[in-house]
């Protein structure tokens, strides 16, 4: 019975734009919040293991921007600076967890690039051309998180 109690003062101190308010900033921070678990810049709360998955990581962030483009004029300036600036750091992130992990992609694209690189003089120059064409692949891979507005 204290539970509702507590949670009734908390409805009627504050008045229901301050609620959606709340809301509102906690669903950003949950989206953040799992975007970096994903990107691997802090421990899953269960099991205290890094997870990285940047696909899983990209879409929240995705999320993150249609919830910014719908939201749009709609926003307290508290609100849209709070969801502009977690984009911000998202982005940053994101861009250093891609960084960081060229291995894992590395190891696939050689796989993909061996073809076109046949021979090993030519290897090198062919090496440093083998991300533009991994990129098909990489394309129907982006094709999944295409903004369509």
């Amino acid at each position: 019975m204290k539970d509702p109690k507590a949670s009734d003062n908390v409805t009627v101190s504050g008045n229901p734009g301050e609620m959606r308010s709340a809301l509102f900033a906690h669903l950003v921070m949950q989206q953040s919040s799992m975007a970096m678990m994903l990107m691997g810049k802090t421990a899953h709360p269960e099991t205290g293991q890094v997870v990285r998955d940047l696909d899983a990581a990209k879409l929240f962030i995705d999320l993150l921007e249609m919830l910014e483009f719908k939201t749009k004029g709609n926003l307290d300036p508290e609100e849209a600076a709070l969801l502009k600036q977690s984009l911000m750091s998202l982005r940053m992130a994101f861009v250093e967890a891609v960084d960081a992990s060229p291995p894992p992609p590395a190891e696939s694209r050689p796989e993909k690039g061996s073809p076109p690189s046949g021979g090993a003089p030519n290897a090198k120059p062919n090496d440093a051309a083998v991300p533009p064409s991994p990129s098909p692949g990489e394309e129907e891979h982006h094709k999944k998180f295409t903004k369509k507005y």
